[in-house]
């Protein structure tokens, strides 16, 4: 079975993968490894950041490792919040605060258009790749729905009329940015 570090402590991620990945790959966290820092984030873009992460894990532990970022990007607010996604509101990344600053920056625009984006940055034996995944939707007027985490609760993918927070979880990993993006990532790893 092979080993792969996933740059995260996030447990909802971490069963997202490791349902994907099946039982050919074993997914430690950062915990698991001794990782106990603070990995910086401070590229300008998702790419930067997913990048910056990994590096991190392979320069300090020199583990076939991976990272991901994900940002929120909506039209009408020139792409914001974009790669401060998490922190739309400020450093403590309360999400029903990031969440009421949105809907605020929004009132009276009927452009609500956005997409979430999530890159992951994979290095394998010193090897860089990224890969990429997005959804389109719209964000909602109001919140609705009790599931998921982060801008669930507003955000609207395209040909659904419910938000992220209000899909069964199946359906939302099906359809997600992050799931898209960790699709390309183990279709890669297969083929090796």
């Amino acid at each position: 079975m092979k080993e792969l570090c996933f740059a995260t402590n996030n447990a909802h991620k971490v069963t997202e993968v490791q349902a994907k990945v099946g039982s050919e790959f074993s997914i430690k966290t950062l915990n698991e490894l001794g990782c106990t820092a603070d990995i910086p984030e401070t590229a300008d873009t998702l790419e930067g950041n997913a990048l910056q992460k990994a590096r991190y894990l392979w320069d300090h532990y020199h583990c076939n490792c991976f990272a991901d970022d994900t940002g929120l990007e909506v039209e009408a607010l020139n792409g914001a919040p974009g790669v401060h996604t998490a922190r739309y509101a400020g450093e403590s990344k309360d999400n029903n605060a990031n969440m009421a600053k949105l809907l605020a920056a929004l009132e009276g625009q009927s452009n609500r258009k956005a997409c979430f984006r999530t890159v992951i940055a994979l290095i394998e034996d010193g090897k860089e790749i990224l890969f990429e995944g997005k959804v389109e939707g719209i964000i909602t007027t109001e919140k609705s729905g009790a599931e998921g985490f982060g801008y669930d609760p507003v955000f609207q993918p395209e040909g659904y009329d419910k938000t992220f927070a209000e899909l069964p979880l199946s359906v939302k990993n099906s359809i997600s940015h992050r799931g898209r993006a960790v699709e390309k990532l183990i279709a890669y790893l297969k083929k090796q």
